[in-house]
C-alpha cells in the first residue's frame, strides 16, 4: 500500500507541470480533509509554511497586516503549518489554529499540517520548489545566521531546492504562476513591493 501511495504521489507531482494544475492539487484543510485550491483561482496568493514556536513566528503579525490591507484587491495568504524544522509546529491542527488566532488574530485561511520536504512532501510544495528553487538567504544578519546554521548541518544545503526553514513564502500571480520565492529572512517590505505589482 505504501508503494502504491508513493507512486500515486509521484504521478500527481508529474501532473503539476502546467501552471493551471495549481488549482487542482489536493491539500488538507484544517479538518484533515483533502480540498483543492480552485476557490483561489484568479487571486494573488502568498503560500507560506509556518510554525508556532519558531523565532520567525512573530511574522504572523506582518502577514495578517498584509492580508488585511490587500485582501479587498484579491489577495489571499494560504498558511500551511509544518513540523519539519526543529519540531517547531507541535500540536493538532485545532491547537495550532487556536494559538494563531489568540496570539496574532489571523484571518487568512489556515490548512492542515503538512510536510514540505521528503518522500511525504505535499505535491503543492513539490511543485512550488520546482518552479522557484532556493537562491540564498541574502546578506542580512538573519540571513547570515541561517546560512551558517544550515552550513554546519549540511555543507551542500544550498544546492537543493528544498524548503530550508519555517516561513518560506511563494508569491503566485492571478494566472497561477509562481513569480517569487521569499526565504524567512526576506523583509515584509520586499514582499509587499512584489505583491503590489501583481494587484
Amino acid at each position: 500500500m505504501k508503494k502504491i501511495a508513493l507512486l500515486m504521489a509521484a504521478l500527481c507531482t508529474l501532473n503539476l507541470s502546467s501552471k493551471t494544475r495549481l488549482y487542482t492539487v489536493a491539500v488538507p484543510n484544517a479538518d484533515g480533509q483533502p480540498v483543492t485550491l480552485s476557490e483561489y483561482k484568479g487571486q494573488v496568493l502568498l503560500i507560506v509554511n509556518t510554525a508556532t514556536r519558531c523565532g520567525f513566528t512573530p511574522q504572523y503579525n506582518e502577514l495578517e497586516a498584509l492580508y488585511e490591507k490587500y485582501a479587498p484587491q484579491g489577495f489571499c495568504i494560504l498558511d500551511f503549518p509544518c513540523n519539519q524544522f526543529g519540531a517547531q509546529a507541535p500540536g493538532s491542527n485545532a491547537e495550532i489554529h487556536q494559538f494563531c488566532t489568540a496570539n496574532f488574530n489571523i484571518q487568512f485561511p489556515q490548512f492542515g499540517k503538512i510536510d514540505v520536504n521528503g518522500t511525504q512532501a505535499s505535491p503543492l510544495f513539490v511543485w512550488l520548489k520546482r518552479k522557484a528553487p532556493f537562491r540564498g538567504f541574502g546578506n542580512s544578519s538573519n540571513g547570515q545566521f541561517m546560512h551558517q546554521m544550515l552550513l554546519k548541518k549540511d555543507p551542500e544545503y544550498a544546492k537543493s531546492p528544498d524548503i530550508k526553514w519555517n516561513f518560506t513564502k511563494f508569491l503566485i500571480n492571478r494566472r497561477g504562476k509562481v513569480v517569487a520565492r521569499f526565504e524567512p529572512t526576506a523583509s515584509i517590505e520586499e514582499i509587499e513591493k512584489a505583491l503590489q505589482k501583481l494587484l
